[in-house]
């Protein structure tokens, strides 16, 4: 049998992000210890435990030669050991994805009156669900892509679930009734749910903590972006060529990440790495008895069982995610209750036509631009002073007042302003800024929030998104 390293590792090293250390940029000489993200809070208290298999000892490969381990705390195939151009090079390639499917979601907004037109549709309660009957789509996607990415872990879901979000946002294109536009439209949110609910646990599974807020910014562009800035194309294109044109259009900029997705993207799932390792070590010793540290001996569908069942536990028994994801799913559905709004306000109150109506989309997307850009630096920089100040990092310090107080206090102004002016006809400028100001607030919330769950030791962040994503929309 090859040689399996001992490494020292803490009693959740069942988690896939345990790892001996994680360590600071280039030129700190300080090193976050695994127990810096220890399941102590600052009383001295202990969290519970999710997976009650966690209080006994874990076995090492000394004490279990069937054990699989990683050969070393920087064993290359870890990744977390990644080089820097390879995690980035992930990070793009996930937001790139984030970007395309989440386009769907609103790209054809503009058109929906063309729409209710050529189908004879007058139901204003149609017109809406048109546009918000994707996001059902998004709400229960993760639901079965969150467990299923335990088992078999994130790149064949990203590869398989990008082949179906093209295959559903033809039959959306070749529609010819209202019927099959909201159903091939909420299967195309089914599956075009993977890269929004998974993508943040491939973030956390190699990225480390410290720069984790950035590579969080830039991830969560792309579905915060993408629903914002699709309107401002499709206005045009839908008024130049129709709005079955923005299906192809989506199908094309889908099949174009497909082949993107094959040759970039790498599997960062550790349990599943380890068992492929396992299984290849079963092959080349003749030793059946091998199994993997991270994923145990149980069969799949005790896996499976064990994954659908954990987020209601992580929901149910962690007070902080239960009020953040009623928070976060509360604002992200107002976000989309505003989307709605601006076909219909502006060329209602305004005179703006198809186009013009796709530029109002504008203001949303700068905000939320600016709002990355500076929570994202400002969350990596708390994390860094509290570092620099020999305090143990805690998930908690992302969503500290500094933070969320602002952000907070910009969406009810932002939705005050766009509300109260649109109603006076005051000048269209001045909704927009107001859209303004609440995308910034909305985008430090996100920013914060995703970047809290998805440190460890709160494990399992990619199976309670789901949560979130059934009131509005890992490990």
């Amino acid at each position: 049998m090859a040689t399996q390293t001992k490494t020292e590792m803490s009693p959740s090293a069942a988690n896939v992000h345990s790892l001996p250390e994680k360590r600071l940029e280039a030129g700190d000489d300080a090193s976050v210890p695994e127990e810096a993200e220890s399941e102590e809070d600052g009383d001295g208290d202990i969290d519970i435990d999710i997976e009650a298999s966690q209080d006994k000892q874990e076995p090492t490969t000394e004490t279990d030669p069937n054990l699989v381990d990683w050969d070393g705390p920087d064993d290359p195939e870890n990744p977390v050991n990644w080089s820097d151009k390879k995690k980035w090079l992930n990070v793009a390639t996930l937001s790139i994805l984030t970007l395309v499917t989440p386009l769907g979601s609103s790209m054809f907004a503009p058109g929906v009156p063309a729409i209710m037109r050529q189908f004879n549709e007058t139901s204003g309660t149609t017109a809406t669900f048109l546009v918000s009957i994707y996001i059902l789509g998004f709400a229960f996607g993760p639901l079965l892509v969150a467990p299923l990415s335990e088992i078999y872990g994130r790149r064949p879901l990203y590869f398989y679930g990008n082949i179906l979000f093209v295959v559903f946002t033809i039959c959306t294109a070749l529609s010819n009734s209202i019927g099959m536009l909201l159903a091939f439209r909420f299967f195309m949110g089914l599956s075009g749910a993977v890269p929004v609910t998974i993508g943040s646990g491939s973030i956390a599974d190699f990225m480390p903590v410290e720069k984790r807020g950035r590579a969080m910014s830039a991830w969560s562009l792309g579905p915060l972006l993408g629903p914002c800035i699709g309107p401002l194309a499709g206005g045009y294109l839908i008024r130049a060529a129709g709005w079955r044109w923005v299906y192809w259009l989506i199908a094309i900029l889908g099949g174009i990440c497909i082949p993107i997705s094959f040759v970039w993207l790498r599997e960062s799932f550790a349990p599943v790495l380890l068992e492929k390792k396992t299984a290849r070590l079963r092959k080349e010793t003749g030793n059946p008895d091998l199994y993997s540290k991270l994923s145990g001996r149980a069969p799949p569908r005790e896996q499976l069982k064990h994954a659908i069942v954990r987020p209601m536990k992580l929901l149910l028994m962690t007070p902080i995610v239960t009020l953040m994801s009623l928070y976060v799913a509360i604002t992200y559905g107002i976000l989309y209750l505003l989307l709605t709004t601006f076909s219909f306000v502006y060329s209602d109150q305004y005179g703006f036509d198809e186009g013009a109506s796709g530029l109002t989309f504008l203001p949303a997307g700068l905000g939320m631009l600016i709002g990355v850009i500076t929570f994202g630096a400002l969350s990596d920089k708390i994390v860094k002073w509290n570092l620099a100040k020999g305090l143990p990092h805690k998930p908690e310090v992302r969503i500290s007042p500094q933070l969320t107080i602002p952000c907070g206090a910009a969406l009810p102004v932002g939705l005050f302003i766009y509300g109260w002016t649109t109603e006076n006809q005051v000048h269209w400028i001045v909704p927009m800024i107001g859209v303004l100001i609440f995308a910034a607030g909305l985008m430090g919330v996100m920013v914060s929030y995703f970047s809290a769950a998805a440190n460890p030791p709160r494990p399992f962040f990619s199976l309670a998104k789901p949560q979130i994503l059934c009131v509005y929309p890992e490990n």
